[in-house]
């Protein structure tokens, strides 16, 4: 029997791409996002191509404590968890109307959608993950680094959060760690604002001239969720193609 697995944002992109990643090999998969029928469609998805019912799912609004709660106990209501990937989140800012208010709001947001979403399933969950051997796996961002500022502020705060969870949970076998990747291609992250113009300008912060793909964040996430990642803790591991340096 494979491991239990939850990853949150799990119904497309860098999520979708990790789920399968687990499902793939025979482990046992809840993924989690407030879109029911794009769970539903990316669960079934998974269950076509790699075994009936190795995927579940349920929906919630992680930045709400009770959906939150809800969430938790559904899926511990089969046992322990052995993996936690907090992948929920995005720049969900709205525009920059120039007043006070519009700002609050901005910084507002994003806090909600990429710090609590994170903080709130782990805790959730942390009675619940194996010991030893647990593994959490933030997803983070280069905008850490560079900006911007509400939504770059957030990803930087999951980096505190992840070194508290390791230095806490680190005499109990359970590791924290954090993955930030740069521009990756095939998601919805930017939505409409991913014009050739933008995809140009992402790629050419890099030192590869190359985007970042789905499978390959998921790759390192599944490395920083095994065994043999026994040793490895606190850390932030940028796949970013080199854009951290500031090209």
């Amino acid at each position: 029997m494979g491991r239990r697995i939850v990853v949150s944002g799990g119904g497309t992109g860098i999520g979708l791409a990790t789920a399968e990643t687990f499902a793939a090999e025979g482990d046992r998969v809840v993924i989690l996002g407030r879109r029911a029928e794009v769970l539903r469609a990316a669960a079934d998805k998974l269950n076509a191509a790699h075994g009936a019912d190795l995927v579940t799912w349920t929906s919630a609004d992680l930045s709400d404590p009770e959906q939150t709660r809800r969430a938790a106990e559904f899926i511990t209501a089969d046992g322990d968890v052995d993996v936690v990937v907090t992948n929920a989140g995005g720049n969900v800012a709205p525009s920059n109307d120039g007043t006070l208010e519009g700002i609050a709001g901005q910084y507002q947001r994003n806090f909600e959608a990429n710090v609590l979403t994170a903080v709130l399933l782990t805790e959730a969950l942390l009675p619940h993950l194996t010991r030893p051997g647990g593994r959490i796996v933030h997803l983070s961002s280069v905008a850490a680094l560079r900006g911007p500022g509400s939504y770059g502020g957030t990803k930087a705060a999951l980096h505190t959060y992840t070194f508290e969870l390791a230095k806490r949970l680190g005499p109990e076998g359970v590791t924290a760690n954090a993955v930030a990747p740069g521009y990756v291609e095939d998601t919805e992250f930017f939505g409409e604002r991913g014009t050739p113009e933008f995809i140009a300008q992402q790629i050419g912060q890099t030192l590869t001239g190359q985007p970042g793909t789905p499978v390959e964040i998921a790759a390192a996430i599944r490395y920083l969720a095994s065994p043999e990642a026994a040793y490895v803790t606190g850390q932030v591991l940028h796949i970013n193609g080199g854009a951290q340096y500031g090209r």
